[in-house]
């Protein structure tokens, strides 16, 4: 029973990083989410100035962690975000810095009680407005 119980939490775990990433629900659709993971918007802003577009948005889902790196991982780097460097603390998480196109992105992956949280965080900069009158 035991190892039931064990191959059934590996199988979800893995299924879940492993399944299509869906897009992010803030104007970043180039910053793909793997499925599993839920969006905690009274946790989570969005700012918006004529020249500067920022999120931090928090997810939470019962996703092992690695896999759950491995797969933001795979999948950034699909969608042209280039790795600049991950850090792996023990009892506090990994953090993956991202660069695109002069935009900055780190994803925040820690556990939880049960649960698995993550922090996505991006600041893209916007083409400044052009002027239409002379």
């Amino acid at each position: 029973m035991r190892h039931a119980v064990i191959a059934l939490v590996l199988l979800t775990a893995a299924g879940c990083a492993s399944a299509p990433p869906r897009p992010v629900q803030s104007g970043f659709e180039d910053i793909p989410v793997p499925k599993g993971l839920a969006l905690k918007a009274d946790q989570s802003t969005i700012i918006e100035s004529p020249s500067v577009r920022a999120a931090r948005q928090v997810y939470k889902g019962r996703v092992e962690a690695e896999s759950l790196a491995t797969a933001f991982r795979t999948t950034l780097e699909a969608n042209g975000w280039r790795h600049i460097s991950s850090t792996s603390v023990p009892g506090q998480g990994t953090s993956q810095v991202y660069e695109k196109s002069g935009n900055s992105l780190q994803v925040r992956i820690y556990d939880g009680f049960w649960t698995t949280w993550v922090e996505v965080t991006a600041i893209r900069v916007l083409a400044p407005p052009t002027s239409s009158a002379r």
